[in-house]
């Protein structure tokens, strides 16, 4: 036989592995058009026809710009057909997530980002949508309307929301991912991603976004998924093969949602045998710790198997310090804490949000972890932790005695009592309640940073008062949109609370600048570095010379939609706030493209944000 013969058999059998390589796996950003995407189409008969339909529900989801009590930017605007589209602009009867841009991560108050966390995820919101008919899904299109691109995963779900019976097994599947990238255009579009096929129908689709690199907050109309009724047979189409295609980077989340088979990895107890551990006995101990804490978790699972050294360097508590499980939120369950439980008796730092839905962690599960491994908590992120109850609340109180900072925002389903037992909490500096259903009797708490904005509370003159009264170190409170406060509870708040740093007023209607509750808080807290007035149209020129002369360390402003501000009013506070950073006029009706121009022209380093109504 010739030699050639051979060596083609070799190049077609290569050929065939990349086919069946790129099948299984999703393209990342690819659109329909680009020559390295595969096609994956289905052979459709009469019998197995496309069904397309709009999401029918919005069963959960971590923010949204609007109220809870209210349609206006709320993320319920997605079900059912499209409001808006395909109009562009600012819209109230679309979906809009709570934050944009990276300046929330830059307030003196932002939490410092957990290590280890890998770099394929990079999600900060999400949004949970059902459909009538499980499909399997052939494709899923979103209709963005204003400042689109935030959109960096879809996801699909093995359980139907709708049966009376629970599923033996819930899995998620990642349809589509793409790392965040600049969109340039604000105009709407329709996203089009190509997925990858999933071997299980669904009726539960999940997008999950990052705003970071957005100019203003993305504004979504409605998702479309299409999708067949019975299994479609995947057609390979296809005329080359990109050798890019095989770099490791496009196959980064090969373990699904994070760590798959977590228990099997921690669980492992067959190590290899061999005569020495190479050079890594020679290294002193520390300097092997701090090689491994570059590694990811799973990577650290991995590692563990390989020697008995590493293991024992993989399973020691001090590479268990700061530990982030948000990543591997679709995974993880209770045998997966309890595998961790070991190592984890000196965490200080614990992610553990978006985890546990579905019946995944137990709130027996959660209560051992914690006793175990509670002691050393300092700071605890349960946001949209819908396993949470009264009991765990109870546990976090017991068990952890030195927890400074607790956020347990999105957490709508626990009881307004269950708060009660985070007075107990001594230690307490940062405390999260967005969207929570507290009552002002357990604020007999005293802490640095609270966020206690958008909750249903009757009087917030009392809460303020409250505040002034017991949390007199208070340096960072957030009442977004507590609707009935006046100028009596602001002006108990800020004659109590005079180390305020930072001050969240948005969209409280009741606040009005004639009576003169602003230029108050401005005289009183000095060391305001941030301040939102955000939808206060009553803001005035008066307010901000104020600002402009008692609060000269300012950083942050937000005064968008105010009508009586002027520019020369804005110059002062630029010429006497140094340090200001972001400025937002968007909306400001006396604040046009030239007058922004010729600030900026000015003041170079602070970014001046304007939109306008389309």
């Amino acid at each position: 036989m010739s030699p050639v013969f051979p060596m083609l058999t070799v190049l077609t059998m290569f050929y065939y592995i990349c086919l069946r390589r790129r099948a299984r796996t999703a393209t990342r950003g690819e659109m329909m058009n680009n020559h390295r995407t595969i096609e994956s189409n289905s052979r459709a008969s009469p019998l197995n026809a496309e069904v397309v339909q709009y999401a029918k529900e919005v069963v959960d989801f971590s923010s949204h710009y609007g109220s809870e009590n209210s349609m206006s930017y709320t993320m319920w605007n997605l079900a059912d057909v499209p409001n808006v589209f395909p109009s562009s602009g600012d819209f109230t009867q679309t979906a809009v997530f709570r934050t944009y841009g990276t300046w929330w991560d830059q307030c003196p108050s932002a939490s410092l980002p957990f290590k280890r966390t890998p770099p394929y995820f990079q999600s900060q919101d999400y949004v949970e949508l059902t459909f009538e008919q499980q499909v399997y899904p052939t494709a899923v299109h979103v209709l963005e309307t204003y400042h689109p691109g935030a959109v960096i995963r879809i996801l699909a779900c093995s359980a139907n929301p709708y049966s009376s019976s629970p599923p033996a097994e819930v899995r998620w599947e990642i349809l589509w991912s793409e790392r965040p990238t600049k969109v340039n255009a604000s105009q709407a579009r329709q996203f089009k991603p190509c997925i990858k096929q999933i071997n299980f129908p669904t009726n539960l689709i999940r997008l999950e976004v990052n705003s970071s690199l957005l100019d203003y907050y993305t504004e979504l109309d409605a998702v479309v998924l299409h999708g067949m009724k019975d299994k479609p047979v995947l057609s390979l189409k296809t005329s080359l093969i990109d050798m890019n295609d095989l770099e490791d980077d496009d196959y980064e989340e090969k373990d699904g949602c994070g760590m798959d088979n977590l228990n099997k990895k921690f669980s492992s107890a067959v190590l290899r045998e061999g005569p020495n551990n190479g050079y890594f006995d020679k290294l002193p101990y520390e300097l092997i710790q701090l090689i491994l804490n570059h590694l990811t978790l799973p990577d650290l699972c991995r590692l563990a198997q390989t020697c008995k050294l590493l293991n024992q360097h993989c399973c020691d508590p001090l590479q268990y310090i700061h530990l982030n499980l948000q990543p591997y939120w679709a995974k993880l369950n209770d045998t997966s804490l309890e595998f961790l439980q070991p190592r984890c008796t000196l965490v200080q730092w614990l992610n553990l949000s978006w985890t546990g839905n579905r019946g995944f962690i137990s709130v027996a599960g959660f209560s051992r972890f914690l006793k175990v491994c509670g002691s050393e908590l300092v700071r605890l992120e349960l946001s949209c932790s819908h396993f949470l109850n009264e009991t765990c609340l109870e546990v976090i109180s017991e068990m952890c005695p030195n927890l400074q900072d607790l956020n347990l925002s999105s957490c709508d389903k626990l009881p307004p009592q269950a708060f009660n037992h985070i007075a107990k909490l001594c230690s307490l500096k940062r405390l999260v309640l967005y969207r929570t259903k507290v009552e002002f009797a357990f604020l007999s708490i005293t802490c640095k940073r609270l966020k206690l904005f958008d909750f249903q509370i009757e009087d917030y003159d009392v809460i303020a008062s409250m505040i002034g009264a017991k949390c007199k170190k208070l340096r960072t409170l957030d009442l977004w949109r507590c609707k009935n406060i006046t100028e009596n509870g602001i002006a108990e708040l800020a004659s109590g609370c005079q180390l305020l740093e930072e001050l969240d007023l948005g969209w409280c209607p009741t606040l009005q600048s004639s009576t003169g509750c602003f230029a108050r808080l401005a005289r009183q807290l000095p060391n305001l570095q941030k301040l939102f007035l955000t939808a206060n149209r009553s803001v005035c020129d008066t307010d901000i010379e104020e600002l402009a002369s008692n609060c000269t360390r300012l950083q942050q402003l937000d005064i968008l939609g105010t009508r009586m501000v002027s520019p020369a009013s804005l110059r002062k506070l630029l010429e006497s706030c140094k340090d200001l950073s972001l400025l937002d006029v968007s909306f400001c009706s006396q604040i046009d493209n030239r007058a922004v121009l010729e600030l900026n022209a000015s003041f170079p380093k602070v970014f001046i944000k304007k939109s306008f109504t389309q």
